[in-house]
């Protein structure tokens, strides 16, 4: 069975986000390890047959001495499971471990950026110095000659590829990490003063605080809503919104602070609009998730949001910083019900034909295949991965598992 091994620095991430992927894997016939910081969810990994592996590697940088011990223990894994495949996702993994899979000489590697992140949005002077720093190490590990990078929507693509850090051929596109189309799905709006939801982790750069601007200009008018934000502090990101402050909102009655919710599903269940007002995303899953339980959208006109959000089909799209523009969409969309349902209807219709989990994991399946079977990742970018896989009697052959084993030996040779 060709070894898979994911590296991801949060185990609750990785149940969000790839934990349908792991389980496609694993039905596809590979044999799947996860490499993650351990917290509360290794058990809900363990039962999907997936194997915990627990590493320190966390999101944020830390001191120098932590962030080498970290590196060691990667290089270490590495040529302990001797992965045939090793998928990183984030910028954190995809940095250290494109380093420590050069040095272990692992066979292919797929490296996941989720979005560019604080390191690529700051124009702040820390944050570009470190970007030149960390640029040629990164370009190193791109490197590889069996590697493919997955981003979310094309611009991101192409500032690493303008950038020189990736060589086109070796970056495609495969939007998002799908959704669960069964677990949402529409229902009723419910009845009482209209909800308006933003999901998402409690950081200034996800537009929490033009959020909380246009619900004061919501009150300012007499537009009866319940202007609600869902998400935890993340305290390890530059760009968090501290919990005091959040209080301090939620006590001024303009915003209510949920924090974190299991039952995300409920949430917009519970909801008339989905809105993010973000500087900039990967694909928003809150977007992709609204969107499948038939909740009209508002969001900013950035690269990601843009990726779901089809102005005037599925949602509103209005300019980035600009809370009055927020307002104005906002109360637009709760003050017409017949416009609700229609974009609710339309968004629903998009996610199913383009962003479900089984459409995501099958053109990421492709990109695994092609690796083993080609050791050719130069390629990938020419090829639709939906047209790359293999029969159904080659994808479980020995000849295919045999093939994938051979170009790992010849790798480690």
């Amino acid at each position: 069975m060709p070894r898979l091994l994911f590296v991801i620095h949060d185990d609750y991430f990785f149940c969000s986000h790839r934990l349908h992927l792991g389980r496609a894997a694993l039905d596809a016939g590979f044999e799947v390890y996860v490499a993650t910081r351990v917290q509360l969810h290794a058990k809900v990994i363990e039962e999907a047959g997936l194997k915990v592996l627990p590493i320190r590697l966390h999101g944020g940088f830390q001191s120098p001495f932590h962030e080498l011990t970290s590196l060691i223990e990667l290089i270490r894994l590495y040529r302990r499971i001797q992965p045939d495949i090793v998928h990183h996702v984030a910028l954190k993994a995809i940095l250290f471990g494109g380093v420590a899979a050069r040095i272990a000489r692992t066979p292919a590697v797929v490296n996941a950026i989720t979005g560019l992140g604080y390191m690529f949005e700051s124009g702040e002077w820390r944050r570009r110095l470190l970007r030149s720093a960390i640029a040629p190490v990164m370009r190193w590990g791109f490197a590889h000659p069996h590697s493919v990078a997955i981003f979310q929507n094309n611009d991101d693509r192409e500032v690493f590829v303008r950038a020189g850090i990736i060589k086109r051929a070796q970056a495609v596109t495969i939007r998002g990490a799908g959704v669960n189309v069964s677990e949402f799905r529409p229902t009723p709006e419910p009845l009482g003063v209209p909800v308006v939801v933003l999901a998402a982790r409690m950081l200034w750069s996800k537009g929490v605080e033009e959020f909380v601007l246009a619900a004061r200009l919501l009150k300012a008018n007499g537009v009866r809503a319940r202007c609600v934000l869902v998400g935890t502090v993340d305290k390890k990101n530059p760009s968090t919104i501290t919990e005091t402050q959040l209080r301090r909102w939620e006590e001024e009655g303009v915003v209510e602070w949920w924090g974190h919710c299991d039952d995300m599903a409920g949430v917009f269940a519970a909801s008339h609009a989905v809105v993010l007002p973000s500087y900039g995303e990967g694909l928003p899953k809150s977007l992709l998730e609204g969107a499948a339980s038939a909740r009209p959208l508002i969001a900013t006109r950035v690269r990601g949001c843009q990726e779901i959000v089809r102005d005037g089909e599925n949602g509103v799209l209005v300019p980035v910083k600009d809370p009055h523009a927020l307002a104005h969409a906002i109360s637009r969309v709760l003050g017409n019900k017949v416009l609700r349902e229609r974009m609710g209807a339309r968004g629903r219709e998009i996610v199913v034909n383009e962003f479900t989990t089984e459409r995501i994991a099958e053109e990421t399946i492709s990109l695994y295949r092609r690796l083993l079977v080609d050791g050719q990742a130069s390629s990938l970018a020419h090829v639709n991965p939906s047209q790359v896989m293999l029969a159904p009697h080659e994808q479980t052959s020995k000849g295919v598992v045999e093939s994938a084993k051979g170009v790992s030996r010849e790798a480690r040779a």
